[in-house]
């Protein structure tokens, strides 16, 4: 007999690549805002990511080390449910990407994806 644990649907999770990455941000402009990564219809594949330095409102979820934080609206946070945000330096420049075990299939571009 197989035996099949059930999934833990868990909120987003923020590397410490991104976290530092943040820091040196807020390091250099002297003005720590906020990670805000959010979910939007449109994009090549059906939904996009908004990712963007922003302040909290009052219904994000805030995912927060040594000062430095992360945000999601109530709306996106079910699509990225067991997401990884991370920061990757590649050929094609430094940015912001969401690993995201929720997308049937994504874009070349990394910012769209369907579900």
């Amino acid at each position: 007999m197989e035996l099949t644990l059930p999934t833990v649907d868990m909120p987003p999770r923020v590397t410490d690549r991104a976290f530092a990455r943040l820091a040196e941000i807020a390091a250099a402009t002297g003005e720590p805002k906020a990670l805000r990564v959010a979910v939007d219809g449109g994009g090549c594949s059906g939904f996009q990511y908004d990712i963007k330095l922003d302040d909290p409102q009052g219904d994000d979820l805030v995912l927060e080390k040594d000062g430095i934080k992360v945000l999601v609206d109530q709306i996106s946070l079910p699509f990225l449910t067991n997401a990884v945000i991370d920061f990757t330096e590649e050929l094609i420049g430094a940015r912001f990407v969401v690993q995201n075990p929720n997308a049937t299939s994504s874009c070349g571009c990394g910012t769209s994806f369907s579900m």
